[in-house]
Order: C-alpha cells, then sequence, then structure tokens
C-alpha cells in the first residue's frame, strides 16, 4: 500500500471577509491523529474524520477507504492513511472505536466501467490515492491513481464535490447500498436494508432513501433520503439493481455464491426487491463535454426527498466549491475559534497554536445536532445524535461546552431530556438515532448534573431532567443480549441495577466489568444526590448514600507494589476475590473486571470523594507516594492494546478514567505535582502530527483534555469546582457564558511552567481551586505568576468532597 506524506495545509485558494478579523482556521492541522505509532498507518491513532464539516454538523463529507489489514483495521472516520479509495459519502463519525457506523449516501469517480469493474463490488474499481492527501478548515483534496483529483466541501446538511478528470471517460457512480464494512469479527457490523433511487428526466439530477442497520451501537434500521445534483448534464444516466449478497442476520437475502453482476434497467426509479437488492445509478459524460471537471451537490436528510434537496438551496447555492469553504471557515471562525483569543504575533508559539485550535476543532465534530430532522417523534424540542460517547465525553468535554458554547449545550441537553420522554431512557452512547453502547454507568446523569450544578437552566425542564436520571438509578433496562455482552443491557441504563439495589454493589460472578461499573453508578447516583438538591431534596440523601458504594468493593487487605487497599471483585455472597491482581484486568474489556482501564487506575477515580480515598489509602504522604507510582516507567504488566502503544506507565492518558489523575495532587496541596504531571504528558502524548493523540480521540474527549491543560484548569465533573493548572499562553481571552470574558494571564512563563502564586479578580488566592461563580457566570481575571521552582504556594483548604459520606 502507498504511505501518505500529508501536507497539512491546502494551497486552495480561500477568500472572502470573514465575520471576526483573524482567520484562525490557519492554525488547525486536520490530520492530528491521523496515524497510530506506525508511519502510515492508522491503527493506535485517533480514528478521525478528514474532510469538510461545520461545527456539530450532520453532513460530515469525506472519502471511504478500504481496510489493508482487517486486524489493525480503523474504518471509524472513513478517511485512513493507507486504503484504497471506495466513495465519497456524506455521513461520518469522528475519532471512534469499535465497529464502523455510516459511510453513506456515496459517490466515485471512475474512468472505467469495463470488467473486471463490477458496480457491486468497490474492491473492483477502488482506488490507491497518489501524491499527498491535502485539507484545511471545510476543505479536503484526494489524487487517486486513475488520474481523478477530487475536491469537497460540506455544509450543515448537505456536500459538494468536484471531480477534474483526465482524457478519457468520465462516469460517477451513485451507489445506495454502500456504506463503511465491519471486520469478519465484529458483533455489530452494519448492513443495507433496502432503498430507492430515482433520476429525473433530465438526467441531471437524483434522489431516493437508503435504509441501514447495525453498526457500532448494534443500532435498528434508519433510514436516509437523499438529493443530488451535478452541475452538467450527464451524456447517460442510468439505473442498475443488483442481488444483495451480504449476510446480513434476520434478513431474508441471498447470502450464498459470488459477488453478482449489476442488471441496468431503462426506467426512472429503482427500488430493492423482496430479496433486498441493492440499487443505484451510473451517471457518464461523453467526450464531447467540453469540461473535464465534472461537480455535483448532495444534500441528506432523514425526513424526506424534499428536505435534502431544500438544504441545497439553501445551504450550498453557489457551484463555486470555494463559496462553500469560506462560508465553513466563516462559520467555524465565529462560533469556535474566535470564542478563544491568545497573542498571534511572532512572540507565540506555532505548535502550541495549532495545538490550541485544532483541539477547538475536533471537539465540535461531533455530536451532530439534528434538531428539524427527528423522524421518530413530534416534538419542538432539539434533537441530537451521535453521543459516541457520554462515557468519554462526561469527564471534561461537556464542562468545555458549557463555558464556550451554552446555546449549543443546553440543546443538547433538552434533546437527552426529550429522549428519555420518548424512547424510556437517556442515552449513553448514541448513533443513527438509537441509543448504545453501554460502556460503563448511565452517564448523562453525570453530564446533566454537571450542568444543573453549574446554573445551566434556559429552557431545560429539569423536573423531566431529574425524572429521567431517576430512572436511570431505579428501572433495570431490559437485556438486548447483545453479542458484545450478553449479560444485561449495552443499549440504555444501567445493566447491573440488580445488583446495586440489592447488594450495593456489582458482584463479578453475576454481572460483567465488576470494579468499573460500581465506581461509576457511585458517581451516577452523587449526580443525582447534586440535582435532587433542588429538584426533590427528600431523594438527596438516599442517593448520597448509594453514592458510597464504592466503599463496598474496597479491599482494605489487598497489596499490590507495597501499596495496601484496592478496588477488588467481590462475589454476590459477600467474599472478594482474593486471587486476582490489581494490575491486571483481563482484556480491560466489555467482559472482564474493568473496562479500558486496571484496578490500581480506578482506584484514584472517586472525584466526588476524594477526602475517603485518602484516607482508604493511608493519609495523604502515602496517597501521593502512590499517586507518583501511577507515573513511573515501565510499570505497566496489562497489555493495553491500541490505545497503549508506547505506555509503560499505570497511568494511561489514552483512555479517559485516567484524565483526571494527574490533578489529584490539588487535593493534598501538592499542585505543583499536578503541574507537572499534567503537563508531561500534554507534552509526551499529544502533538502536532500525524500521530498526535494517544489512541483514538473519542469525539474530541482526548482534545478536549488537551485544551483544559493549555488553558491552565480542569474540571471536577458534577461539582461546580475547577483545579488550578498552569496556562501555556501569556494571555488568554475566553468568551464564555454567551458574551462575558475569562481573562488568564500568565507573567514569568518564559521561566518555567510552574505557579509561583495566583490571584482572581484581583484577590490573592490561596487556594489550588476555585468555584463555577467566581469567574465561569460573569467573567473574570485568573492571573498566573509562573517560574521554574515547585512551589508549595497554597495555604487554603484543599477541593471539596461534597460525596463524602460514611455508611
Amino acid at each position: 500500500m502507498l504511505v501518505h506524506n500529508f501536507a497539512i495545509y491546502s494551497t486552495f485558494a480561500i477568500s472572502g471577509i470573514f465575520a471576526t478579523s483573524v482567520d484562525y482556521s490557519q492554525y488547525v492541522n486536520p490530520f492530528i491523529g491521523s496515524e497510530g505509532p506506525v508511519a502510515g498507518q492508522g491503527f493506535g491513532g485517533g480514528d478521525i474524520f478528514v474532510g469538510g464539516a461545520l461545527p456539530f454538523g450532520v453532513v460530515k463529507v469525506g472519502i471511504d477507504t478500504t481496510a489493508a489489514n482487517w486486524s489493525i483495521a480503523v474504518l471509524n472516520g472513513g478517511w485512513t492513511p493507507d486504503g484504497n479509495v471506495t466513495g465519497i459519502s456524506m455521513m461520518h463519525e469522528s475519532g471512534t472505536g469499535g465497529a464502523p457506523k455510516y459511510g453513506l449516501i456515496s459517490q466515485m469517480p471512475l474512468t472505467s466501467v469495463a470488467p473486471p469493474v463490477n458496480l457491486l463490488d468497490n474492491l473492483t474499481y477502488s482506488q490507491p490515492r497518489v501524491g499527498n492527501d491535502s485539507a484545511s478548515v471545510g476543505y479536503f483534496k484526494s489524487k487517486l491513481q486513475s488520474g481523478v483529483t477530487i475536491e469537497l466541501s460540506g455544509s450543515r446538511h448537505a456536500g459538494i464535490i468536484q471531480y477534474s478528470f483526465p482524457e478519457g471517460e468520465k462516469h460517477v457512480l451513485v451507489d445506495v447500498s454502500h456504506y463503511l464494512p465491519g471486520s469478519p469479527s465484529d458483533t455489530s457490523p452494519q448492513f443495507y436494508v433496502g432503498g430507492e433511487i430515482d433520476i429525473a428526466d433530465d438526467g441531471t439530477s437524483y434522489s431516493g432513501y437508503g435504509t441501514y442497520i447495525g453498526g457500532w451501537n448494534n443500532g435498528a434500521p434508519f433510514t436516509v433520503y437523499f438529493y443530488g445534483e451535478f452541475k452538467d448534464k450527464p451524456s447517460t444516466s442510468l439505473l442498475f439493481t443488483g442481488v444483495n449478497t451480504d449476510p446480513i442476520p434476520r434478513y431474508q437475502n441471498l447470502a450464498n455464491g459470488g459477488i453478482s453482476e449489476p442488471v441496468y434497467g431503462n426506467v426512472s426509479k429503482a427500488t430493492s426487491g423482496p430479496l433486498n437488492h441493492r440499487v443505484g445509478a451510473l451517471f457518464t459524460w461523453d467526450d464531447s463535454t467540453e469540461t473535464s471537471q465534472i461537480s455535483s451537490r448532495v444534500g441528506i436528510s432523514f425526513i424526506s426527498v424534499e428536505k435534502a434537496r431544500s438544504y441545497i438551496r439553501s445551504e450550498i447555492t453557489s457551484w463555486n466549491l470555494n463559496d462553500t469553504v469560506t462560508a465553513a471557515v466563516q462559520e467555524w471562525n465565529q462560533d469556535v475559534f474566535s470564542k478563544i483569543n491568545v497573542p498571534l504575533d511572532q512572540s507565540a508559539n506555532s505548535t502550541n497554536l495549532r495545538l490550541l485550535y485544532s483541539s477547538l476543532y475536533f471537539m465540535h465534530l461531533m455530536p451532530s445536532d439534528r434538531s428539524g430532522e427527528n423522524p421518530l417523534w413530534e416534538s419542538d424540542e432539539p434533537f441530537w445524535d451521535d453521543f459516541y460517547t457520554m462515557w468519554d465525553i462526561f469527564r471534561c468535554t461537556v464542562s468545555f461546552y458549557h463555558l464556550v458554547q451554552p446555546t449549543y449545550y443546553e440543546s443538547m441537553i433538552r434533546s437527552l431530556i426529550d429522549m428519555w420522554r420518548y424512547q424510556g431512557f437517556l442515552p449513553d452512547g448514541r448513533s443513527g438515532n438509537w441509543n448504545g453502547l453501554v460502556q460503563g454507568g448511565s452517564n448523562a446523569d453525570n453530564v446533566l448534573a454537571d450542568a444543573y450544578v453549574k446554573g445551566l437552566r434556559g429552557a431545560i425542564n429539569w423536573t423531566d431532567g431529574y425524572a429521567a436520571m431517576k430512572k436511570d438509578a431505579e428501572v433495570i433496562p431490559y437485556n438486548t443480549f447483545d453479542p458484545t455482552d450478553y449479560s444485561a443491557s449495552t443499549k440504555e441504563g444501567r445493566g447491573a441495577l440488580g445488583d446495586w439495589k440489592e447488594l450495593g454493589y456489582v458482584s463479578q460472578d453475576r454481572n460483567t466489568r465488576c470494579i468499573s461499573r460500581t465506581v461509576e453508578y457511585s458517581l451516577n447516583d452523587f449526580a443525582l444526590s447534586q440535582v435532587a438538591a433542588g429538584e426533590m431534596p427528600g431523594d438527596q440523601q438516599k442517593y448520597l448514600k448509594r453514592s458510597a458504594n464504592w466503599q463496598n468493593i474496597w479491599d482494605h487487605n489487598i497489596t499490590s507494589l507495597g501499596f495496601t487497599g484496592f478496588l477488588a471483585p467481590k462475589f454476590s455472597n459477600g467474599a472478594f476475590n482474593t486471587s486476582y491482581d490489581p494490575l491486571l484486568c483481563g482484556g480491560c474489556e466489555w467482559v472482564d473486571y474493568t473496562y479500558e482501564a486496571i484496578p490500581w487506575e480506578y482506584s484514584f477515580v472517586i472525584p466526588h470523594d476524594m477526602e475517603t480515598l485518602i484516607e482508604f489509602m493511608g493519609g495523604s504522604a502515602t496517597f501521593e507516594s502512590r499517586l507518583d507510582l501511577m507515573f513511573k516507567p515501565n510499570m505497566s504488566r496489562q497489555n493495553l492494546g491500541a490505545n497503549g502503544a508506547g505506555i509503560t506507565t499505570l497511568i494511561n492518558i489514552g483512555n479517559e478514567p485516567d484524565f483526571a489523575t494527574p490533578y489529584l495532587y490539588n487535593y493534598i496541596n501538592k499542585q505543583a505535582k499536578s503541574v507537572q504531571q499534567s503537563r508531561s504528558l500534554a507534552k509526551q502524548y499529544f502533538k502536532d502530527a500525524p500521530y498526535g493523540v494517544p489512541g483514538n480521540s473519542d469525539a474530541g474527549a482526548m482534545n478536549s483534555w488537551l485544551l483544559w491543560n493549555i488553558v491552565g484548569i480542569y474540571p471536577v465533573v458534577t461539582q461546580p469546582v475547577y483545579l488550578l493548572g498552569s496556562p501555556w499562553f501569556p494571555d488568554l481571552n475566553m468568551t464564555i457564558n454567551g458574551n462575558k470574558t475569562l481573562r488568564i494571564t500568565a507573567t514569568g512563563l518564559d521561566q518555567g511552567h510552574f505557579v509561583q502564586g495566583v490571584k482572581i479578580n484581583g484577590q490573592q488566592w490561596t487556594k489550588n481551586w476555585f468555584e463555577h461563580k467566581d469567574v465561569m457566570v460573569d467573567g473574570g481575571i485568573i492571573e498566573f505568576e509562573l517560574g521554574s521552582e515547585m512551589k508549595t504556594w497554597e495555604s487554603g483548604e484543599v477541593p471539596p468532597s461534597p460525596g463524602h459520606y460514611t455508611p
């Protein structure tokens, strides 16, 4: 396979006047996270989307590629560094693991349709790329081995694609059955179910729908309507059908035998039949066509073809690709990048600038704002999808949305509550209009609580919000019998709630992920207690007490690496599993003790009651020594898989459970060590390079962790509390709460990054933390004095433990 050297910025000229005076998009590297530790391969990288998109847009238009090797395939974002191109499609995820989802509503430029090309087998026409793929905000360009150059951009619900053909044949294939395929070993592969395509009388446009099932969250069928058109009239426009040979579970089809050949029909519409036929169209321009450039616009909708067509008319009014790119850059600058201003003069660190604005970019690709596109129920509430997943983003991503995107964030919260109204449960993950997968707890509870305690109100119905949270805490969801984990529901809610209510912990013999789910259910119940304090005070103590249930699986006698007391697997009869090792988790997957982190790591993940945790670990001095060991090289014994390449410490910042761990020194007034460890991780594992994040970017969760580090503060989820770190820029202005300004300054940054002293709103600050109300509501100023000395500058009380509860 050809390995690409990628151009970070396109030479594509972007003209126009932006609403903001600065084009911050020039500091975005769209390829950060595009590769893993092996150059030219995606495995172990960010699994990011590369293409044209708007902030939280429905459409993410980009290329789809083949898997060079299924054992290390990462097709989730469509784009890979080494795969052949199979199409350009409208829908993608970004930064996700597991089985692929989407890659829907595609086109593919072809320079020949003669054998061995078979339109029903994309491996017969897939194309290697030559030269450098290039991308910038709102723009992507690639050249195929066939000589065709692809350029594209996207709006909120539509995309524009421009093909530059070499001399000779010019075809564009539209395949309704195209999707991103899963590995043969995937437990929830994606499939095409059926569809329809109709060519207009003049042959220049086409419309229809496709229905798809499965993918990462084992979702139910969902339908996407489309309308596509070409600038220049094709010479011929042909429909085709073909037998679908994919072995789709529970669907009647011809699963045996080889791939059939397409059958062309001289009709205007083709619809999949009772045996689930594939349908598509082939558009051809003969040699007499004056131009070698073919342009197409495609709109999609979950409601109707008419809406899909209307999006082209309202969002991509020009056939000039540059106009759509310019509009995209303007929206990104105005709605996202301009929310944070730092010095851009010659003294600015260019690498830090790119890390800052690239992080903002990636954390705004998902979820998807599908308001006005809800096909499932009638509601005046907003509608969002592609929460992939709450487990990833609840820890620090949503707290950033709260500050810089309060309108979008309020809309997300309202949508989550509306899902509970009409579908029964809040999602922990969601994609393709379907809840799932639940990796741990019911972590939408944490998201709602974080918003609530920080005062987000607006049009949110918090009575319903609390009722939705309470259902997670009290009602066991039905078992989905998902092959990912047969033991309980993976779709929504808390699958191990039966144990939780009966035993006060999740047991090893009855359930999977017994340690990590016990930890997460504890935080979920603390989240309930936080919202109950305002919405249902009579419930507060009940859930506060349940939030202490993590203590029920703390084995005070188990020893590892010289330290005593760890979270441990416990059987339903109350006995601990004394044969397990806190350094190992099995596979850190769905049916193991813990999920994506070993018990050593999870034993630090009690953000609501650090007071008790420090006591259980033997007091401040022992806690400090134990925390130190988390960062010592060559201590890890667990195979960390794709997200662990090159990581030999017990802490793995490539997985979300460890996000807050580097900052825990603040709880013993050793803030300098928090700065030392968090800055070290940021500099070691986050880079302005293709291998720029330590594993999947997880819908921007990794990028938001880095962003908080750059800003110099870190949020404590479900609490209106922020821990002080150390900023990367001497002066940073952040637009928060709609139209307020938070200014963060750092003097002495050229001497070192350790804090010597802090002022907040002019007041000398003695605590290494502050509350949301201090500067995050009306704005304010945080002034850091930095230097080279690891100084104990804080003398005030340590950060709170509002979940402190002694059973």
